[in-house]
């Protein structure tokens, strides 16, 4: 897999650091809920610096996740403040926020543009391919969403058989359960290896899938 290594960068947010993770009516409950529990256990458990994760969305009301979770966001697009990682998730619900002229895509160039590292997991990509933030980019989403991606911008080097890409300022996860390897990978990125060691031990992270 590509990693550009950003290990122990904390020190650029000497103010904290803001990640906030994306909601949207039919997104993927794991591709936010499984980096939410990593990032979240480091900030509160791990991290000796002030980190704080949100979650963030176009209104306050509850959004309906794919499989039916009902979430209530805890800030709002206009009143989220720097964001520092965001973390866009994939299903569904992504479908609407890939057309053409959508205006969360001049939010997330500004983003970019103001040093937010952008994070995707699953077809969250696709969001980002839409808002041409993956042009001559390596890049992953869904093994399904792979050519859907190349449509969406033939410029691309998809990555199908990597879990997560680290191209520096844009980092993209495969489909659903890869969103953790990519929230650990985020930790090391942020503060250190043993940090992330200690959050992978803690949450009890170790795949053995049984089929």
């Amino acid at each position: 897999m590509t990693v550009v290594s950003r290990a122990g960068c904390l020190s650029r947010y000497r103010a904290g650091v803001r990640i906030a993770i994306a909601l949207f009516d039919g997104a993927e409950e794991l591709d936010f809920v499984g980096p939410w529990e990593v990032l979240a256990y480091w900030a509160q458990k791990v991290s000796q610096a002030e980190v704080e994760v949100v979650t963030v969305a176009a209104t306050l009301e509850p959004i309906r996740a794919a499989k039916g979770l009902r979430v209530l966001p805890d800030r709002t697009w206009e009143d989220v403040g720097k964001i520092d990682v965001l973390v866009m998730p994939g299903g569904q619900g992504t479908r609407p926020l890939i057309t053409p002229h959508e205006p969360l895509h001049e939010r997330l160039r500004d983003l970019a543009d103001g040093g937010t590292l952008m994070t995707s997991v699953c077809t969250g990509s696709l969001v980002f391919a839409a808002a041409g933030l993956l042009k001559d980019r390596p890049a992953t989403t869904h093994y399904d969403s792979l050519d859907l991606m190349t449509w969406l911008d033939s410029s691309i080097e998809t990555r199908p058989d990597d879990r997560y890409v680290d191209d520096g300022d844009v980092v993209t996860a495969a489909g659903v359960s890869a969103g953790i390897d990519m929230a650990l990978h985020l930790v090391v990125r942020l503060d250190s290896e043993d940090a992330a060691r200690q959050v992978k031990r803690e949450i009890q992270y170790d795949p053995q899938p049984p089929v």
